[in-house]
């Protein structure tokens, strides 16, 4: 039916566009933290591809990202070693700090 073909299309799985922002938040974490490291999250179903930011004490951040290459040149310009997750998995600091925050009292 026509109905269906003239709704307007999401801009993907995630249903948003990457946009300036995201690498702005990105590049002040890596310049505000320690011993960054960058992971890339796989496209899916749900997601779009994101890039993972762990500094060494485990926090994080994630962001959308367009493509696994465009994280290896941002990973690249910032002098961040780059990994991908379905390879090396999450870093235990991340567990760890995960664990911490949740028995931090509120």
């Amino acid at each position: 039916m026509a109905w269906f073909r003239r709704r307007p299309r999401a801009a993907g799985p995630g249903g948003r566009q990457v946009d300036q922002a995201d690498l702005e938040h990105l590049t002040q974490f890596v310049r505000s933290r320690k011993g960054v490291e960058a992971f890339v999250e796989p496209r899916t179903t749900v997601t779009e591809t994101t890039v993972l930011l762990v500094a060494h004490d485990g926090e994080w951040t994630r962001r959308r990202i367009q493509s696994p290459e465009v994280a290896r040149r941002f990973a690249l310009q910032l002098s961040l070693p780059i990994y991908d997750v379905r390879l090396l998995g999450y870093p235990q600091r991340m567990r760890d700090y995960n664990a911490r925050q949740k028995r931090r009292p509120a």
